[in-house]
Parts: C-alpha cells; structure tokens; sequence
C-alpha cells in the first residue's frame, strides 16, 4: 500500500454526525443477542472497533417494534427490554471515542413461521411476495403499512434518547423497503405500487415519520442497494435519469446520507463512467454518501448461511479506494469482514502494519469477536 491515508482520516461532519475520520463498519448481522437483546459481549464486540479507530460504527440490523420485523434468532430488537442493553453499546463505543447509529430493520417477507418471538407470524410484504414469483405471504394492508411507519419512527425516537448519533434505515438487500422499491416483489396496484414514484412512497413516508420524531438536526442515513440477496443480477434502475427520479423524493423527505451498498465498491454502476453508485448518487442530489463492498479483500461475500458473509477471501491494497475518496467521488467507506476479521484492522494500515493483517476466513466466525 502506498497511498497517502488523508482522505480516509480526515473528519466528517453531517447534524448530529461528528466523526473522527471517513471510515465506518459496515453493518453485520451476528446471531448473538440471547432473547433479542445485546448483551456485554455485543456491547464489547462494538468497543473494540471504536478502540480500533474507526470512526463510525453502524450497528448489526436491529429490528423494529412489529411483530414480524424480525427473520432471524438472536438478531437483536431495538425496542423494550433490548434498549437498555444498547444504551450499554452506546456508552462504551463513545467510551472508546467513537461514533455510533443503529441500523433499523425489518426483513420483510423473507421472514419465516417459526422464528422470533412470535413464531406464528407469517412474512409482510407488499404483496405476499419474498421473491418475483414466489408469494406465499401476507400482502400488506394499509393498516400494516402504516404500523410499520410508526415502528420505524418510535426506533429513530428511541435511538436519539439513548444517546445515538444517528441512524440509519435499512433499505437494501431484498428486505421489506427493498421489496417495495422492487417491481419484481412489489405487484400493488394503490398509490404503494406501480410507477417507480409509488414504488418509493413507503420509505418516503418513513423517512418524514423519522424525521418528524427526531428533528432537523439528528442525521439519518439510508441504506439502500440495486442487487437483492433474492438476486444479485436486480436492477431498480438502469439510468442516471431513473436514477435521479428514484432519489428525488427521498432527499425531499429528509435523507442526509445515502449508504450505497455494492459487492465490488470499484465497480461502475453506468456504463461510459468509472462513477460507482455511491459516486453516482452524490452526482445527482449533492448529499454526502458512503460506499462500501469487498475493502481491503479480493473476493466479495456470496452469500451462505452466515448471512451473506460467506466465501474466504485473501487481502487486497486499498490503493484505489483512497484514490477515489481523494477524488471526491464519495464521503464515507464501509468497511465489513475485514473489521470482522481484524478489530484493529484501521489502525494498522494507519500505521504501516499491514503486514499483520490475515485473510477473511469465514470458518473462524465462530470465534472472532
């Protein structure tokens, strides 16, 4: 690696966002909150990366107050008893002299009878379907929509009394927003479904129901994604003018930052330019955003049983991400399994320690912390 590490390290500075340097974690779901509830470990998992320097930590999915928000066990809630457990996260992450948000979930139709607290609970989505096709589901009434607006809101609510510094809306990946961003899971014919406009409106109206509880000044991240876990190859948008319709109503709504999620973040999203989405985005609205996808490795996750972290990969030089954030291209880099697999893992590439960081091996999750 031979870059200047500048433009990773310098501050950044968004609202209620005031962070040390450019890097963030990414979040990354663990299956290890007993009861749905963070405990010392989590609080200590989330510790060591503040201690390793980086500046921002976006915590795993945490799900929403509605009764099928949650599709995994021991995935963490974000509302009741889980929230004293975060306030325990919070302290010891702005202990170590980090920042920190939650990442507000609710996984939509890909959840499963059987899991979470109310194992009866059938997958929501917008009409009954976790993938183009495949519509086993309940289709959301109007009744429901709006019960999951108003959870998402009270989380934004409770992230700022604990003492966040943010929070960011999880958007992507085939989850529920995501499937009802995406035509081929979203097949509603009311003002929720359709045109690409109608298709956006549900996480519009989270976005302003947020922003209501919160205030102008508390920032909010959106997390968002063309390719689904349902289908790497899905598209919401093949131009930069659809791509520039699709953000219109969300800035509108009150999105600071947009969190673009790729698998590759080299990669660029249209052809005739080395823009990638997060570059892309910022182009077309102005607003800060972050990047992220395979830092620091040569291979990008494939998807296993470890949600989507699977696949070994062997390391790689950061060169052309500090080239691109030298640029200007985006403000903010996620960073995944290589801070999974290494918590110091910034700072010793600040260091010149490079040297003794390992490969992403996916059979030690068992043990990394």
């Amino acid at each position: 690696m031979s870059q200047d590490l500048t433009p990773l390290l310098k501050p950044f500075s968004c609202k209620s966002l005031q962070l040390a340097n450019r890097v963030a974690m990414a979040p990354m779901t663990r299956m290890r909150s007993p009861g749905y509830v963070p405990n010392d470990e989590v609080a200590g998992y989330y510790r060591r990366r503040a201690e390793g320097g980086v500046g921002l930590i976006i915590t795993e999915g945490t799900t929403v107050n509605h009764k099928a928000a949650n599709g995994y066990e021991q995935v963490p809630a974000f509302h009741g008893e889980a929230l004293t457990g975060w306030k325990q996260v919070v302290d010891d992450v702005h202990a170590a002299g980090g920042s920190i948000v939650p990442q507000l979930w609710h996984v939509g139709g890909i959840r499963k009878p059987g899991i979470g607290p109310d194992k009866d609970v059938p997958g929501y989505s917008p009409s009954g379907c976790h993938a183009p096709g495949k519509c086993k589901g309940h289709a959301m009434s109007k009744q429901d929509i709006d019960d999951v607006i108003r959870a998402f809101a009270e989380g934004a609510r409770d992230a700022k009394t604990l003492g966040f510094d943010g929070v960011e809306i999880h958007g992507a990946h085939g989850y529920l927003i995501d499937q009802f961003f995406w035509a081929g899971t979203n097949l509603r014919e009311d003002e929720y479904g359709g045109s690409l406009e109608n298709r956006g409106r549900f996480a519009k109206e989270i976005v302003e129901a947020v922003r209501a509880e919160v205030g102008e000044d508390f920032t909010i991240i959106l997390r968002w994604s063309q390719w689904k876990q349902q289908d790497y190859s899905a598209r919401l948008v093949e131009t930069p003018e659809q791509l520039a319709e699709f953000l219109a109503p969300l800035v509108e709504a009150g999105v600071d930052i947009f969190h673009c999620s790729q698998r590759r973040f080299w990669e660029p999203e249209f052809e005739g330019s080395d823009l990638n989405l997060a570059g892309w985005v910022k182009k077309l609205t102005g607003k800060p955003t972050m990047s992220v996808g395979s830092v620091g490795l040569d291979g990008d996750f494939i998807g296993n049983s470890q949600m989507g972290m699977g696949g070994d990969a062997g390391l790689s030089d950061i060169d052309e991400l500090v080239e691109r954030m030298a640029r200007d291209e985006f403000d903010l880099i996620a960073v995944g399994r290589a801070l999974l697999q290494d918590p110091q893992w910034l700072n010793k590439i600040r260091d010149g320690r490079a040297d003794e960081l390992k490969p992403y091996d996916k059979l030690a999750l068992a043990t990394l912390s």
